[in-house]
């Protein structure tokens, strides 16, 4: 694999956290980074250009879904994902696993792939590791995601086993195709395709997922199965198990963990990548995000509360609207409100990484960690979620 595709440029003396860039065909992207979900090729009530104006390096879509709607020959002939959502920059697809074994109906899993009904209109379909991989390069994707099973929490050590050689097999099928389909599609070849690390909490498991992976020299590595259910203190035990095992000059992405405390501790850990819903989706239910902590919204302490959600944000929401319109707006039933509180959590997430990137360039992460704790974890004015 190619090592000039990824390079950290400062670690921090004193943890494992790291500064680094990711090389892509659209673009540099400088890491700890936070990536918008787009699910379906859209951040939900989100504009691109509020996503740029966020900050936002690169989004994440998902295969599942897009494979369902529109359609990949419906993309294929807009030219691709990034020109169908006119989006320029990077683009992370997720295979879709988490989606099919949750989503769909009536799944059967095979050694072959897996067959599925659609969530949408209950049609029928069949899905290798190879589809997975060949609809990826067919939108264009940037980072491709395998085909994986993720377990449920909790789940015996033997069904974890199970899924987890699958999941190798799968790996290995994966990265085969996207090599094959490199060379036969050389306008491609920039894709980047990373290894998903599975194993459930079983630390044994994790160790042997993250053995077989890297003796398979994936470009980049991922953790999946966590945050799935667990407790949140063997989530963190799992991660730190876990991350010594992946090689150091390479990217790491943890899937879907994104409460803020939680993305300190994993970035002290050595993580590279995060996606989550929590911006929009606690956006939409009136909970915004600020250095001292949550607010609820819909409070009644926010009536005549005319200050920004964060005099320090620089997002659009605070710079032109205060608490109590907003407070009005949910209690209205206004969509606006659900916009304007997601585009400034979009907004305290990337800056919170990216601040945590700057605090590693100059040495001094702990110290601005341990400042954002005890700052988040005071009671905040107004509610608290």
């Amino acid at each position: 694999m190619n090592s000039s595709l990824f390079k950290i440029q400062h670690k921090d003396t004193r943890t494992r956290a790291r500064a680094g860039v990711l090389r892509t065909s659209r673009g540099e992207i400088h890491t700890p980074v936070f990536m918008p979900v787009g699910t379906q090729a859209s951040v939900k009530t989100i504009a691109n250009q509020e996503l740029f104006e966020a900050g936002a390096q690169i989004v994440l879509a998902n295969t599942y879904h897009l494979y369902l709607r529109p359609g990949e020959e419906v993309i294929k002939e807009a030219g691709g994902l990034h020109s169908f959502m006119n989006w320029n920059k990077p683009i992370l697809t997720d295979s879709g696993g988490f989606q099919i074994f949750s989503l769909a109906k009536l799944n059967k899993v095979r050694p072959e792939g897996v067959e599925f009904q659609s969530h949408i209109d209950g049609s029928r379909h069949f899905l290798t590791p190879e589809d997975v991989v060949r609809i990826q390069c067919s939108l264009g994707s940037d980072i491709l995601m395998p085909l994986d099973e993720c377990v449920k929490y909790p789940v015996e050590y033997a069904e974890a086993q199970k899924s987890l050689e699958l999941t190798a097999q799968w790996a290995m099928r994966s990265k085969k195709a996207w090599l094959d389909g490199g060379e036969k599609t050389p306008e491609r070849v920039s894709g980047i395709l990373f290894g998903i690390v599975q194993g459930a909490t079983f630390a044994e498991l994790r160790k042997q997922a993250a053995r077989e992976l890297v003796d398979m020299d994936f470009p980049g590595y991922a953790i999946g199965g966590l945050s799935v259910g667990e407790p949140n203190e063997l989530m963190v035990e799992t991660l730190r198990q876990t991350l010594p095992l992946l090689p150091e000059d390479k990217p790491r992405y943890l899937m879907g963990v994104g409460m803020p405390l939680d993305l300190l501790e994993a970035v002290s850990q050595g993580v590279d990548m995060f996606d989550c819903v929590v911006p929009t989706r606690n956006g939409r239910n009136a909970t915004v995000f600020t250095p001292d902590g949550t607010l609820l919204l819909r409070g009644a302490s926010y009536i005549r509360d005319f200050t920004p959600i964060d005099e320090k944000c620089p997002c659009y929401t605070c710079r032109t609207h205060t608490r109590s319109y907003l407070r009005h707006l949910f209690n209205a039933g206004e969509h606006l409100a659900g916009r304007l509180a997601s585009l400034h959590n979009l907004t305290f997430f990337i800056q919170l990484l990216g601040s945590m990137r700057r605090s590693i360039e100059e040495d001094r992460f702990i110290e601005f960690r341990r400042d954002f704790e005890r700052r988040f974890t005071q009671v905040s004015t107004g509610d608290k979620e």
